[in-house]
């Protein structure tokens, strides 16, 4: 059994938020690890996702998605697609209080955990949805839908791009940038910028892929 080292853990995500330039506060930083905390504990019966050790969890999961937070500066109303674990909708609802996180899956074991985090580290900002998102409908718009490692480009357009605002964009972390997926992306929709990013402790590609409508 791997154990969670919590003041091991600390120090790694210290030390990952000084590499990003991230300047978070002592609050955020624990409920980042409580965060953790709760996914390696449900994982071992919910399956939440392959990798196993705290540690690991920490630099491809944590810190991968903490590397993306620059990128939603100015945002106010994110929807996190195929959300799973909170990955990136959990992160950005500690690193950005100010914004309003919306998390969708069609995984009822995942959307459970999703509202246990929600309760547990009394993130307000955050809404959990359990169904298909081509069947989600809102009030308000998204000025910002994500995903990781969620689906096809053109399906992932195409399946929530009901739900954006006009003038808003699409952010989708992948890791490497699929030239192929780019090239399919169905009228009007078009890649509007493509971002690399250092993952701390991480040597492999990660990409943003930023889709607008032409």
């Amino acid at each position: 059994m791997v154990l969670f080292e919590r003041p091991k853990l600390s120090q790694v995500l210290t030390n990952g938020l000084n590499e990003l330039k991230l300047a978070l506060s002592e609050t955020q930083h624990e409920q980042l690890l409580d965060y953790l905390a709760l996914l390696n504990k449900w994982n071992k019966v919910y399956n939440l996702t392959s990798v196993r050790d705290p540690m690991q969890m920490m630099t491809l999961h944590l810190l991968d998605s903490l590397a993306a937070v620059p990128a939603f500066a100015g945002a106010q109303n994110v929807l996190d697609v195929g959300a799973g674990g909170g990955l990136p909708g959990i992160v950005l609802a500690i690193a950005r209080p100010d914004m309003k996180v919306s998390m969708i899956d069609t995984v009822h074991k995942k959307t459970a955990f999703l509202t246990q985090v929600k309760a547990e580290l009394g993130l307000g900002n955050a809404t959990i949805y359990t169904k298909k998102v081509q069947e989600l409908e809102t009030a308000q718009p998204f000025d910002v839908i994500t995903s990781r490692a969620f689906a096809d480009l053109s399906d992932f357009v195409n399946w929530s791009g009901h739900l954006l605002a006009d003038g808003g964009r699409f952010i989708a972390l992948k890791g490497t940038a699929p030239a192929d997926e780019r090239e399919r992306l169905p009228e009007p929709w078009k890649v509007s910028g493509l971002q690399a990013l250092q993952v701390p402790g991480l040597d492999a590609e990660r990409h943003l892929v930023f889709i607008q409508k032409a």
